[in-house]
């Protein structure tokens, strides 16, 4: 993978080139963003950039990666990595020797405790080339559904990067480079490494000679301090609606109309875009519909069949369809402040359900509903009940637009 293939972070692709020539990288790096940021691809490009044999960072052209000398290297100009040679061929593969992974992973039954990222290596890097922007949660889903290893009560388990592995990294790391100068290990998720990261404190703070580790990483908090401290950070920004807008665009051929709404609905998340695109929004609308109609006519039986059908469809398509609700809202406050001339520039589909929706109810009471929405998607990345909390929001719903009752016991 190339910088050139990464969506945009221009910034950070130039700050680590930077690093790289003038010689000012740690030896340990944590990539933070939230997810759908891009950061893991942005770990691999790195990865490849430093492997490539056309950059060719031996000690001939600077003394180190890693500034362990005063003098001032040579500066290379080479922007990407070529793409081209044996060893991006291999990166690109995820295959190089020398570019190790760590991952969360999952035990594969109840009489093996010692769980590596290197048993499921094959489908970790079928999963990357497919869409390297998911998120863990798709990665543990894959791992449920297409190990090649029969997971037993795979639906039950937990992900975790184990002891065993903190064993296997030292392992993997105290080897001989076998093709480059360096070694690189890329720690995916770092945030599911319990008290047993420590063991990894010595070989972090102290590592064999040319190795980096990276860290990508999306809660900082989660994070063990001890391994935090030892890192130097590297920001990895969320999207800004007209990078997806324009990565949509060119990689999906879509009209600049549809990309801006699936750039704003996904607010800077590149996964959630792809899920959109996925997820037909005339599905979503049709939903909200009905879910409304039924909240209006208080048709419990028929309520209560709904909300058994909208439990069944996963965690991360109810975060969509209320976040693509909560969109439709907005949509229905700016068409109040809208003049009619400009009121084209709200889509025509949705601009019938805004029409709706501001006949339906005042903008207090939207923006009651939108906060509501805001709190069950919290709770959803939770792993809150679904049926218990679609059923309480359509009771809520029902009070803030019929009774106008915005006033609610939380």
């Amino acid at each position: 993978m190339q910088f050139n293939q990464i969506i945009s972070q221009q910034q950070v692709k130039h700050h680590l080139k930077e690093l790289v020539q003038k010689n000012r990288l740690s030896h340990a790096l944590l990539f933070l963003g939230k997810e759908g940021c891009g950061a893991l691809p942005v770990a691999i490009a790195f990865a490849q950039y430093i492997l490539c044999e056309k950059v060719n960072w031996s000690k001939k052209n600077a003394a180190s990666l890693f500034a362990e000398t005063e003098s001032e290297p040579e500066i290379i100009n080479l922007e990407d990595s070529c793409g081209q040679c044996p060893s991006c061929q291999k990166v690109s593969q995820l295959i190089h020797p020398d570019l190790h992974f760590s991952y969360p992973a999952l035990k594969k039954d109840s009489r093996h405790d010692r769980v590596l990222s290197t048993d499921f290596i094959t489908e970790w890097r079928e999963f990357i080339q497919q869409f390297p922007y998911n998120n863990v949660s798709d990665w543990l889903n894959y791992l449920k559904d297409n190990s090649r290893s029969k997971i037993e009560n795979a639906a039950n388990k937990q992900g975790n990067i184990t002891v065993f592995e903190c064993d296997d990294i030292s392992y993997k790391l105290s080897l001989k480079a076998f093709e480059s100068s360096y070694k690189i290990l890329i720690m995916w998720m770092p945030e599911f490494l319990g008290k047993e990261g420590n063991k990894l404190l010595k070989l972090i703070e102290e590592p064999p000679a040319d190795t980096l580790f990276i860290l990508v990483a999306e809660d900082e908090q989660a994070i063990l301090p001890t391994i935090l401290s030892r890192t130097q950070l590297i920001k990895i920004p969320s999207f800004t609606n007209a990078e997806i807008k324009e990565s949509l665009i060119e990689r999906y051929n879509l009209s600049s109309e549809k990309a801006e709404q699936i750039a704003t609905i996904s607010e800077g998340n590149f996964r959630e875009a792809i899920q959109i695109l996925a997820n037909p929004e005339e599905d979503m609308q049709s939903q909200v519909r009905d879910w409304l109609n039924l909240i209006l006519n208080n048709n419990v039986s028929s309520q209560l069949k709904w909300i058994e059908e909208i439990s069944k469809l996963g965690r991360e398509k109810q975060k969509l369809f209320l976040k693509y609700f909560i969109h439709l809202l907005e949509q229905a406050i700016r068409a109040c402040y809208l003049h009619e001339e400009n009121i084209s520039i709200i889509p025509e589909k949705e601009r019938d359900f805004a029409f709706r929706i501001n006949k339906l109810c005042g903008m207090e009471a939207q923006e009651e509903i939108m906060k509501e929405l805001d709190k069950a998607i919290y709770h959803i990345e939770r792993n809150a009940h679904p049926k218990m909390l679609f059923h309480s929001l359509t009771i809520r719903f029902y009070h803030i637009i019929k009774d106008n009752s915005l006033i609610l016991v939380n």
